[in-house]
């Protein structure tokens, strides 16, 4: 199964890159009105929460660069990134459901979307754990889902606070 992680080290170089690259595209960005996200506490959340998903791709896709790594060494360091991961996106769905503001529709859908990449990380982890090459597949779509969940989080946040 070593070889199935080694066919993927072109994939998880680029997307080490892109994702951090975005990911600190994202921290600068929100920087610029940081004084009024932190008023609004979802919003905040929410972009910890995306911020978070795309900090579980660098690490999986860094983790997945590691020579020599095991496919069980990898599925479980994934599944605990995942699961701090999975913390983040559930203070961002109770700050969701907390704000009754009217304008807060789409509450559990909002809530759904930090949780995606989490989840597909768990699930990858656990393939490989069990011994399952198709893990690594999981971690891809995780990191793709991961993606656009703070592309998406982050315009909401940026466009959201100046409304």
């Amino acid at each position: 199964m070593d070889d199935v992680l080694e066919a993927w080290t072109d994939f998880n170089v680029a997307l080490m890159g892109a994702t951090a690259a975005l990911a600190g595209l994202v921290i600068v960005a929100a920087s610029v009105n940081i004084a009024e996200i932190v008023k609004a506490t979802s919003l905040t959340a929410r972009l910890a929460a995306g911020i978070a998903g795309l900090v579980l791709a660098i690490v999986g896709a860094g983790v997945g660069l590691v020579p020599g790594i095991t496919p069980l060494a990898y599925g479980i360091t994934m599944i605990a990134f995942a699961l701090v991961t999975g913390v983040f996106a559930g203070q961002a769905a109770r700050r969701i459901f907390e704000n009754r503001h009217p304008a807060n529709r789409m509450r559990p859908g909002k809530a759904v979307v930090g949780f995606v990449a989490p989840v597909a990380y768990l699930v990858g982890g656990s393939l490989l754990v069990a011994g399952e090459s198709d893990g690594v597949v999981w971690f891809a779509a995780g990191a793709i889902a991961a993606i656009v969940a703070g592309l998406l989080i982050s315009w909401i946040a940026l466009v959201e606070v100046l409304r």
